[in-house]
């Protein structure tokens, strides 16, 4: 079976149709940008709005359709939904990074930086994509196997792509693995999967930041009836800066955390505390790190 099978089962005519395939080059937004599907889709419509040149031209065409695809891994896309295109409109850079979306990837993901750093008054053609509600029950779980080019936007007859899977549950469904395999970094904080965020806001324990500038490390701990992993790293990276007297000096968009150790929800706060002391102890983090 194809993309194009199915397609044909919703009524749409593949040559109506374009194929768009988002494979980032900045490494942290690539990561994050299955899961933005889900938890930012205005996000993902902002990232799409703008073009290279042979895209725009492809777009502009007048092919009522786009089907959208992510990235997640060597050869293999997620299915993000069918865009009706509305057409376009020329709009500034200053216009456009005005935004609240385009300034939520540019600090986030390090987005539009080229952009930012050329005319403001330079000019691109912005599309008006809008999601349909077609084939909407297989976003995030069908999986497409193709190979990547830097032509992104493809006409659908012509677009060779298998299914490699309809799966039960979707992208940004799945859980976390065990927590001692959890590394996340700031950007994923700002689009984490739910199942993530289920599991993290129900945690409590002893955890580790590291700066990825420098790999400077501060060791914390989340505990009480209204505090949690996921509550407590989300207010590290709430700010530009840092929240204690030493990451205040740091940019928070570079931080990284791990879980040292879970703790029981009825631990004492005393014990959680002696815990984490023993560990900054051990990994020398007042001596030489962020912990004062």
């Amino acid at each position: 079976m194809t993309f194009n099978d199915i397609l044909a089962s919703a009524g749409i005519s593949p040559d109506q149709v374009n194929i768009m395939l988002h494979s980032p080059r900045a490494r942290e937004f690539a990561k994050v940008l299955p899961t933005l599907v889900h938890t930012r889709r205005a996000a993902l419509d902002q990232y799409q709005s703008t073009h290279s040149a042979p895209a725009e031209n492809a777009l502009k065409k007048g092919r009522p359709f786009v089907a959208v695809f992510v990235k997640i891994g060597d050869k293999r896309l997620v299915f993000a939904g069918i865009y009706a295109n509305n057409g376009w409109q020329n709009q500034t850079v200053s216009a456009i990074l005005s935004k609240p979306e385009a300034q939520f990837l540019s600090q986030t993901y390090g987005i539009y930086h080229e952009e930012a750093e050329g005319d403001p008054e330079r000019r691109y053609a912005v599309f008006d994509l809008v999601l349909t509600q077609t084939l909407k029950d297989l976003v995030g779980r069908l999986i497409i196997g193709t190979e990547l080019t830097q032509t992104y936007v493809r006409l659908a007859e012509k677009f060779e792509a298998n299914i490699l899977a309809i799966q039960e549950q979707g992208v940004a469904e799945t859980p976390p693995p065990h927590w001692r395999d959890i590394t996340v970094t700031a950007a994923f904080l700002a689009a984490i999967p739910q199942g993530w965020a289920n599991m993290l806001s129900q945690w409590r324990g002893i955890y580790l930041i590291v700066d990825g500038t420098d790999g400077a490390r501060y060791v914390g701990s989340a505990y009480g009836d209204d505090t949690n992993l996921l509550g407590r790293w989300k207010a590290h990276v709430a700010g530009e800066v840092g929240v204690t007297a030493k990451l205040k000096a740091r940019k928070s968009h570079n931080f990284r955390f791990a879980i040292l150790e879970r703790v029981s929800p009825d631990m004492p706060a005393a014990e959680v505390i002696a815990m984490e002391h023993t560990w900054m102890k051990r990994l020398q983090t007042v001596e030489f790190g962020l912990n004062s």
